[in-house]
């Protein structure tokens, strides 16, 4: 609401010859006649819908960067409005028209999955997509349910970084590392361009270091000499060509090296190989004895 307010105020007094509107996700109408009526000098070329008002972390994770969604055990209602725009886009984008099902003894996945069911009946001309034999499936599950997840240390590598680290939005911020350089204060960890990052995201950590230790002496092995000798035209044109990788691999190679060495500091620092032991037996174990001790 506040961009479409924002960009009525623009057409008003535009500073621009014409105006091309896209939109993350549905527009309502009346919003469409309030932008139409603010458009006196005719200035707005094209308005369209792309649905994509979410974020998307990896091809199979989103994210729409909520805390706190809850009131208790009650939605928050502005943050249920989110939500339940984020998902329906994220149907739209994917061209799903799902069977809803939710968690029957939770209240929040019950009043999400009404409030997305209305909007796909409002819009129902937006949703007529080709229908499949099996129908898609929009499963709702509320992680208040789930005592074992939060429990547990994470392992692997990604998930390590978002619980020891944090990342927001596939970036880490390393300012706090003690005598972290100026340039890796903050880096990015994203599976497209990061071929290493996409190859070990779901390692365990001891194959990481292990997977390091590769990535170093290959990049020695690549490392141009200090003293290459440019005697002619090929020479120079085969280092301008592997200049660039090399730059790109020096650069993924000291940020893993930063952010693993991190991640390893503060497995010591915090004991969370003892305390992960003790989270095993909890989770496992119907003894708890040994745990508590």
């Amino acid at each position: 609401q506040e961009n479409v307010e924002s960009l009525i105020q623009e057409l008003r007094r535009p500073k621009y010859s014409i105006y091309f509107i896209y939109f993350s996700n549905v527009i309502s109408k009346s919003d469409v006649k309030s932008l139409a009526e603010a458009d006196e000098q005719e200035v707005v070329a094209e308005v369209q819908e792309f649905y994509g008002d979410y974020i998307a972390v990896n091809p199979h994770v989103f994210s729409l960067n909520l805390l706190g969604c809850c009131q208790g055990r009650s939605w928050d209602p502005a943050q249920l409005s989110r939500t339940t725009q984020g998902l329906t886009a994220l149907l739209l984008s994917l061209k799903k028209c799902p069977m809803i099902r939710y968690q029957l003894s939770s209240e929040p996945a019950k009043r999400l999955a009404e409030c997305v069911k209305q909007v796909i009946t409002k819009e129902y001309e937006l949703f007529d997509f080709r229908r499949t034999e099996v129908p898609p499936l929009l499963l709702i599950l509320d992680r208040c349910d789930d005592a074992i997840t939060p429990l547990l240390n994470q392992w692997t590598y990604q998930a390590m970084v978002h619980e020891l680290l944090g990342i927001n939005n596939n970036r880490i911020d390393l300012s706090r590392v003690p005598g972290i350089s100026r340039d890796l204060r903050e880096v990015v960890l994203c599976a497209e361009s990061d071929e290493f990052y996409a190859n070990n995201m779901y390692l365990n950590f001891a194959e990481i270091g292990s997977n390091i230790k590769n990535l170093m002496e290959d990049f020695q092995r690549r490392k141009p000499k200090e003293q290459q000798k440019l005697e002619s035209i090929a020479d120079m044109k085969a280092f301008v060509e592997n200049y660039p990788q090399f730059r790109k691999m020096s650069g993924t190679v000291s940020k893993h090296v930063t952010v693993v060495g991190e991640l390893s500091r503060l497995v010591g620092e915090r004991n969370l190989l003892e305390v992960s032991e003790v989270e095993q037996e909890l989770a496992c174990q119907n003894d708890h004895s040994s745990a508590l001790q």
